[in-house]
């Protein structure tokens, strides 16, 4: 109940006075808080300053602190031109950024480089202005505002060229872009491929000089005929048959260790020969195939022709202290060239890779240089490769007029392909004193040697001559024809290109037409026929002249 001493009104007004007059004790207290702390904190760091350095810089810190909070309370301009500051930094390093860029896509030829970094620096040189740096520096100073908004106005200006240039460039920058990301592709794809090459041809290699399985079975055989029937396939002791000496008659000589080969060559003369019993055949091979080859060779007449089978140490004369490859192929250096069996080694140079062939090893390759001496009382003969065929009757090639030289040959040069230059090396000074760089190469496979010519011009002399300097290998690569062309340098009779058509073992692209004029095709490379990697649109030529009706023959599974 209300005491009536103390009506409701007089206790309301004494309420709401004791509560304005608690309000405004608490907000002086507070105030007087306020400005004992501040008085405290000065007092406190001009006290601290005059002790240390370190002291005076926590001093200075609270200091800054201080007049900072006091400058955003009394100056308005600070922040704006805080904010020009950084616009003004943002821009200048955006523009570095863009000039590095620009370098990396290798734009200096352009103006863009150049352009980009005058931005930057015009930014620099702005701020770096007297009126401006002093502006920046100076935090506790007076801000004159007409100062603040002529810098505004000169970044601004800056701000809006730099952003129209880099608005021009974005359009080189992408082109270059995909320019530089392409060339990257490209290199890579270059390096890939190249890589893909060295393989290829490594792989190319092995397979080209490798024995197919028939082939290896077929010599077998044919062995194994020869040891069960020792007296019928041997000529020892029998008197030589006065065809293989009678310079009367048309001569070949091949020397191959492919039985299959060498008896393709003769099938096809013999067969494409008018009088084929006028056709005396040289075959020599190496003691490891000549059981093999004796039979072969004996069954069948081959149209009456003359073939005589000979293995290379039948000729004494050829050891080596004679003849400059046999001594060579002894040197270690020369053997570590050819069994260096790494195929990183071996894939290294792909132009050379050839040259690493184990048949340049084969004395075999090297007999055509001894012609004369190994056929004394004949006066011509025609040397075959026996990765030839022959489509025409050859006879004719004993008519021509030799004009005192010594090689009739089927010249290869065209353009500035197949020169001298490229097979020797003409920075050497005996090679570059001799030979003309430009001088037409000519091809090895078919070639009629006036045996007479070769002794009266001392050819193997020559060919010893120049083996010899080249034990280092240092004026040709490794091979016969840079040897038979220095050999014959001058002395060789150019034939007319029909006789002797190349490329079957590589170039596909020959006209069947060009096959067909053709006395002899010869497949070089190495696509050779009897492989299974042969060009099939050349394979029939060979194949035709097989003989798949042999017994031995048919028991190794040879196909077309």
């Amino acid at each position: 109940m209300v005491n009536p001493r103390f009506p409701r009104s007089r206790i309301r007004t004494f309420g709401f006075s004791f509560t304005l007059f608690a309000s405004a004790i608490s907000i002086a207290l507070c105030i007087c808080f306020a400005f004992t702390f501040l008085f405290t904190t000065y007092s406190y760091a001009s006290h601290q300053q005059h002790h240390s350095v370190s002291d005076g810089g926590i001093a200075h810190g609270f200091e800054s602190i201080r007049r900072s909070i006091l400058a955003l309370k009394t100056d308005p301009l600070k922040p704006r031109l805080d904010q020009i500051r950084k616009q003004a930094e943002d821009h200048r390093s955006l523009a570095l950024v863009y000039a590095s860029y620009a370098r990396k896509l290798k734009l200096e030829s352009s103006k863009l480089v150049r352009i980009f970094a005058e931005l930057s620096r015009s930014f620099l040189d702005l701020m770096n202005k007297p009126q401006y740096r002093s502006l920046l520096s100076n935090d506790g100073a007076p801000v004159d505002e007409s100062v603040v908004r002529q810098l505004e106005k000169e970044v601004k200006e800056r701000i809006k060229t730099t952003r129209q240039v880099i608005s021009e460039a974005k359009e080189s920058f992408d082109n270059q872009l995909k320019i530089q990301k392409l060339k990257d592709t490209i290199f890579a794809v270059n390096e890939q491929l190249t890589k893909a090459k060295k393989q290829g041809a490594f792989s190319s290699l092995i397979a080209a000089k490798s024995i197919p399985k028939s082939l290896h079975c077929l010599s077998m055989r044919l062995m194994e005929e020869r040891i069960a029937h020792a007296e019928k396939y041997s000529d020892e002791g029998k008197p030589t048959p006065p065809e293989v000496e009678d310079p009367n008659l048309y001569h070949y000589a091949l020397f191959s260790d492919n039985v299959v080969a060498a008896s393709v060559v003769v099938n096809s003369a013999t067969k494409n020969a008018q009088e084929p019993w006028k056709h005396v055949f040289h075959v020599v091979t190496d003691k490891m195939n000549l059981g093999a080859m004796q039979v072969m060779f004996k069954l069948k007449d081959y149209n009456g022709a003359h073939i005589e089978v000979k293995a290379v140490e039948d000729y004494k004369f050829l050891n080596s202290s004679y003849v400059p490859v046999l001594r060579q192929l002894e040197s270690a250096n020369l053997q570590r060239f050819y069994f260096e069996n790494k195929l990183e080694n071996a894939t290294k140079d792909t132009t050379n890779m050839k040259f690493r062939n184990p048949k340049y090893l084969s004395i075999l390759n090297h007999l055509r240089f001894y012609l004369p001496e190994m056929y004394p009382k004949l006066h011509k003969i025609l040397f075959l490769d026996d990765d030839i065929v022959v489509q025409k009757d050859l006879t004719g090639l004993w008519k021509i007029d030799m004009d005192g030289k010594v090689n009739g040959a089927v010249e290869t040069c065209f353009g500035s392909f197949h020169r001298y230059a490229q097979y020797m090396n003409f920075s050497h000074p005996l090679i570059k004193a001799k030979f003309n760089p430009k001088a037409c190469a000519w091809a090895y496979g078919m070639n009629f040697f006036d045996l007479d010519a070769w002794r009266r011009e001392k050819c193997t002399e020559e060919y010893h001559y120049w083996q010899n300097l080249n034990e280092n290998r240092t004026l040709w690569k490794l091979g016969t024809l840079p040897p038979g062309l220095i050999t014959y340098y001058a002395t060789t009779k150019p034939l007319d290109k029909s006789w002797h058509v190349l490329g079957l073992g590589y170039n596909p692209s020959i006209s069947m037409d060009e096959i067909k004029n053709a006395a002899v095709v010869h497949f070089n490379g190495n696509m050779k026929p009897w492989l299974d990697i042969a060009m099939t649109q050349f394979k029939p030529l060979w194949a035709k002249y097989v003989d798949y009706e042999l017994e031995f023959v048919q028991a190794c599974n040879f196909g077309i």
